[in-house]
Formats: structure tokens, C-alpha cells, sequence
């Protein structure tokens, strides 16, 4: 079960941090990904992390402006969204997937659990 926290109204330029919390003892074993939704657009695709934590991809969109990181101890992904814009304001939800591989991500259509929104909101 996967639980994202961390939402909430900010104005642009500032900065949030999104939690993504995971019950079960096999955390380590997922790749996590973050994505958005804006309602009357298409789930938008944001930044994922590997198992290990050793390799991440981002959308072109917040490359630079986001930081996707986990702490496997804690079973927890964070998201640091920095730079915010208005263009960034969504519901943003994690995902996770059973995957073998730490060094090569899933496909972004492959993940499986995913957890409940958090709503992030950005004024201009």
C-alpha cells in the first residue's frame, strides 16, 4: 500500500517536499515513480527512481527543478519540488513496480500499486 503526502497551496518559486510511504517488507524490491494529473489531461509522467536508488529519469518538465530520492529504511520516496510553477499544479500520485533491475528503470506504462493523490497547488 502506498500512501504520497506533502501537498498543499505555495506560491510560484517555492518549494515542497512529497512523501511517499509504502507498508510490507519489500520496498526495496520496487521502482517507484511519481506522476501527476491535471483533470481534462492525459497522467503526465513526472520522475521515477530505480530499487536501489541509484538511477532516476525525470520529465524534460522539471529536469533541474525536481529531486526524486528514497530511503529504503523508512520505506519512503520523496519528491523535493523546488522552482514550483503554476504549470506544476496537479494531483500528484507514486506508483510502484516489481522490478529486478537497480540500475534500469521500468516503462512509464508499467507501473502497478498505485497510492492516493496529494494535491499540489501553485499560485502565480
Amino acid at each position: 500500500q502506498l500512501q504520497a503526502s506533502g501537498g498543499g497551496l505555495v506560491q510560484a518559486g517555492g518549494s515542497l517536499r512529497l512523501s511517499c510511504a509504502a507498508s510490507g517488507r519489500t520496498f526495496s524490491s520496487y521502482a517507484i515513480g511519481w506522476f501527476r494529473l491535471v483533470p481534462g489531461k492525459e497522467r503526465e509522467f513526472v520522475a521515477a527512481i530505480t530499487k536501489s536508488g541509484g538511477s532516476t529519469d525525470y520529465a524534460d518538465s522539471v529536469k533541474g527543478r525536481f529531486t526524486i530520492s528514497r530511503d529504503n529504511a523508512k520505506n519512503t520516496v520523496y519528491l523535493q519540488m523546488n522552482s514550483l510553477k503554476p504549470e506544476d499544479t496537479a494531483v500528484y500520485y507514486c506508483a510502484a513496480k516489481l522490478w529486478a533491475y537497480a540500475s534500469r528503470l521500468p516503462p512509464i506504462t508499467s507501473y502497478e500499486y498505485w497510492g492516493q493523490g496529494t494535491l499540489v497547488t501553485v499560485s502565480s
